[in-house]
């Protein structure tokens, strides 16, 4: 598949869900344009659309904490990716390993 086939939103963009290839843990969510994406599959290393700083960013260029690709993959409506990686270093810029280390719990009585 071309990534421009895929079905992005009215920004360009479409969100990028990072998996360790080993654990299975996902790690984080980011986001990704047709450049993203020809990025990620040309460097075999995760790329990203910054939404707040309008530009792109390889994950762990300036951290060392890198993403090496192992697969990409699409979702059934063409609208989500899913890059299974091998992580070299923690995802989140807190350091944890991944971006969802804390839970969110409805109140009980």
């Amino acid at each position: 598949m071309d990534p421009a086939d895929l079905v992005y939103d009215d920004r360009g963009l479409l969100p990028a869900i990072v998996q360790d290839a080993t654990s299975k843990e996902v790690l984080m969510l980011a986001w990704v344009d047709a450049e993203a994406v020809r990025r990620t599959l040309e460097t075999r290393t995760t790329w990203f659309w910054s939404r707040s700083r309008s530009e792109y960013w390889n994950k762990g260029a300036t951290s060392g904490n890198t993403q090496a690709l192992r697969e990409l993959r699409y979702d059934c409506d063409q609208d989500v990716l899913l890059m299974v990686v091998d992580a070299a270093g923690p995802a989140c810029h807190t350091g944890e390993t991944s971006c969802f280390y804390r839970s969110l719990s409805a109140p009980t009585d």
